[in-house]
């Protein structure tokens, strides 16, 4: 029998799902997606395989993801529409809303939108995969007044999806270090965006919906947003001294200093942010300038002598993306396009064996109070 009356603020260890998706192995450092370590997997495989792994089940071979990939690359395009409604937001609208605007939208065009079946979210999930990157890098671009970048044909999805951002065609180096990241960023289990997409697929709500709220748990700057505050952080002290200068300050008026700590990995470095700590190494040996490494290195020392906290993905990731040359405002729906594919893989399972969400209250309110007559 549950106790009813146990209230555990933020749900901290407790299980909310049954998966076989993925599982945060703290002891032995893995990050299990469908039985496999995705921190091995990163070393040698790419973002298709983690989704042809998520979604189907297996890692493909050269045949399965050349068809991947082909599949991806002829959802690519959105509908015009989609383009005139992002052209109508305020310029001042951050690109994670114009994102949940057309993830939102992208549900009126689905002539099967009441269909739940595997088969059909499956279809689906590969034109969200197609057409979100689409969505993150052109909603910029048309928020700036430019024009938008045609997605190309003959690039991979990773470089496809950075030089639509950038508007050039990414190194090799870039292009793989870039893919990285969305491996990383790819799954892990049950953090907030996910639990809440599966909140939503629980009422049988269809993925568009599961993934729009998504959106919104994932802008907030204690989960997703928090790239983007490292790096505007990095930006405000532009030296060593003066990172290490704000991060003080900061502690002595004990406000939150994001890109440390983590729900999970709360006695060790985030390993994913350890393997983007590297990539950010490589980025830095091509033209010799390492002042972003140097002045993450000096406040990871700060924050582990002063509070015992370790660098999250975030932390390193966002020196990374300035580094390949996206704008900051994108970090976040970066983080939303790669995990794209983790939240559908939750939606589906959850549609596959629901029982919707409906927990109870610890009630601390008053009690019976009367209407004087």
């Amino acid at each position: 029998m549950v106790n009813t009356n146990q209230f555990i603020p933020g749900l901290e260890g407790v299980i909310a799902s049954e998966t076989k998706i993925s599982f945060l192995d703290t002891v032995n450092s893995e990050i299990v997606i469908k039985g496999y370590d995705l921190l091995a997997l990163s070393k040698t495989k790419g973002y298709l395989d983690i989704v042809h792994l998520l979604l189907e089940g297996t890692i493909p071979n050269e045949a399965e993801k050349q068809h991947l990939e082909e599949t991806l690359k002829q959802e690519y395009d959105v509908p015009d529409e989609i383009i005139q409604v992002l052209s109508l937001l305020p310029k001042t609208a951050h690109p994670m809303d114009a994102l949940r605007t057309g993830v939102s939208f992208l549900a009126s065009f689905d002539t099967e939108l009441l269909n739940r079946e595997h088969s059909t979210n499956l279809k689906r999930a590969y034109q969200l995969l197609g057409k979100i990157p689409n969505i993150v890098a052109n909603s910029y671009h048309i928020l700036h007044s430019e024009e938008p970048v045609q997605p190309l044909q003959d690039l991979s999805y990773s470089a496809n999806f950075l030089y639509m951002i950038t508007g050039k065609k990414p190194t090799e180096l870039e292009e793989k270090i870039f893919d990285r990241s969305l491996v990383l960023y790819s799954e892990h289990e049950l953090p907030n965006s996910t639990f809440t997409a599966r909140v939503i697929a629980s009422t049988l709500s269809d993925l568009y919906g599961a993934l729009t709220g998504a959106v919104a748990s994932l802008k907030g700057h204690l989960h997703g947003g928090a790239n983007e505050a490292v790096m505007e952080m990095l930006q405000d002290a532009q030296t060593v001294e003066g990172f290490k200068h704000l991060l003080h300050d900061k502690l002595s008026k004990k406000e939150k200093i994001m890109g440390f700590g983590h729900r999970v990995y709360m006695k060790k470095m985030d390993p994913r942010a350890a393997m983007m700590k590297e990539a950010l190494k490589e980025l830095s040996a091509v033209n010799g300038d390492d002042l972003l490494l140097q002045m993450c290195e000096a406040g990871e020392q700060i924050m582990r002598e002063e509070k015992g906290l370790f660098p999250n993905l975030d932390y390193y990731a966002a020196p990374v993306y300035w580094k390949l040359g996206i704008p900051i405002p994108l970090y976040t729906p970066i983080f939303f396009s790669s995990r794209t594919v983790g939240l559908c893989a939750h939606v589906m399972e959850q549609h596959e064996n629901n029982r919707i969400f409906r927990p109870r209250v610890l009630y601390t309110g008053a009690r019976n109070l009367r209407v004087e007559d």
